[in-house]
């Protein structure tokens, strides 16, 4: 193998890209990346970025010697893959590599009828970032549909910037789906400590518009809340669809293997968009979350430099959350209908931590504003593979 192309200039795909050189490969990497930015960190673009305490350089994934490594297509779209000949077709042409890297993530899911309506945002790139940040004034109305990790943490950006925040959540409790009905509403709590109001069992009807622009969010119950500013953190869908006639099998992601390769050998996939078959369960998974798209890189490189699988991927389930300057810490694979123990503190409390159990065995660790115990309790508890939801 002397060319490997990375279509995805993500952290998956930066880390990849690290991973190659790591481990020995010598030859061309190029990395394609449809936006025109060097690969850049996205946790920051809810928090310390949009709020514009941090700038673009603090984001950077790449130094001066990784990027020296690379051949870069920036701005740049892979259009198709195909599976007879290798060859990558882009947007500015052909590109015949020995290897693929799968690392094209997602995009921000929208409010049905919004595109084209000012002052409704999603946030999932810089210039996201960068457009909703303009808007975050002195005195604007924020209204964020969807209190998962990205919603909650543009609510506690806003309402450190001291702006009016309602946050809407279909289900009983933010993050329930995650953490179980006890943890979630413990999350609920800290919003509601911080000043910001959480509607839980909220549907959207329909957004209220004005000369182009957002004035308002209708529920279905008809009541209609005034917004300047609304955004929707409502998920994301696998950016696969540009690998239709490739021979790949994709729905909800590009199916992998338990060491993320694909039906074509050369080709393995890494990151949001990589659904892959669990080693330990024989079940699908695919995650969105910074830890799996770094932790997955080197086992995908490692198979697809080897051209057979040597290593399988075990996730750690480590996720974080920071909010309200405080932080939200989860490992290993719990269930909503787990056990939860506390072992420090409780859910009313500014600061605790919990075991998830099953069957008698700590399955999972969560903490709020508890880092030196979390860490703790998870090498204890978490020694072994915990068993995978």
């Amino acid at each position: 193998m002397k060319s490997v192309a990375i279509v995805g200039a993500s952290l998956a795909g930066a880390r990849a890209a690290q991973e190659l050189r790591a481990q020995g490969f010598d030859g061309r990497i190029v990395l394609v990346g449809e936006e025109p930015h060097l690969p850049y960190d996205r946790p920051p673009l809810s928090k310390a970025f949009l709020a514009g305490t941090s700038d673009r350089a603090s984001l950077d994934l790449l130094d001066a010697d990784d990027l020296a490594s690379l051949d870069l297509r920036l701005g740049t779209r892979a259009e198709r893959l195909d599976p007879a000949t290798g060859r990558l077709v882009l947007s500015d042409g052909e590109l015949a590599v020995d290897g693929v890297v799968l690392a094209t993530g997602g995009r921000a899911r929208r409010l049905p009828g919004t595109e084209g309506v000012a002052g409704v945002h999603v946030l999932r790139t810089l210039d996201d970032a960068l457009a909703l940040r303009e808007e975050l004034v002195p005195g604007a109305r924020v209204v964020i549909v969807g209190a998962g990790f990205i919603g909650a943490e543009v609510a506690s950006t806003c309402r450190a910037l001291g702006l009016d925040v309602t946050v809407l959540e279909a289900l009983a409790a933010p993050l329930e789906r995650v953490l179980g009905p006890q943890l979630a509403e413990a999350c609920a709590r800290l919003h509601e400590r911080h000043g910001t109001v959480l509607r839980c069992g909220a549907a959207v009807d329909e957004l209220v518009t004005g000369g182009g622009r957002v004035t308002g969010v209708r529920l279905a119950g008809g009541e209609e809340l005034p917004a300047d500013v609304v955004v929707a953190g409502i998920g994301m869908v696998p950016a696969a669809e540009w690998l239709a006639d490739s021979g790949l099998e994709a729905g909800n992601g590009v199916h992998v293997s338990a060491g993320l390769v694909t039906a074509l050998p050369n080709v393995v996939a890494v990151g949001d968009v990589a659904a892959y078959t669990s080693a330990q369960t024989g079940r699908r998974h695919r995650h969105e979350h910074w830890t799996n798209a770094s932790e997955q890189a080197g086992v995908a490189v490692a198979n697809l430099l080897a051209g057979t699988t040597t290593r399988h991927y075990t996730p750690s389930g480590y996720v974080w959350s920071d909010q309200y300057a405080g932080t939200l810490q989860l490992a290993g694979h719990p269930r909503p209908d787990d056990e939860v123990v506390f072992e420090l503190g409780g859910p009313d409390d500014a600061a605790f931590v919990a075991t998830y159990r099953r069957d008698g065995t700590t399955v999972g660790v969560f903490a709020l504003n508890s880092a030196k115990q979390f860490t703790r309790l998870r090498r204890q508890a978490l020694r072994r593979p915990a068993p995978v939801a």
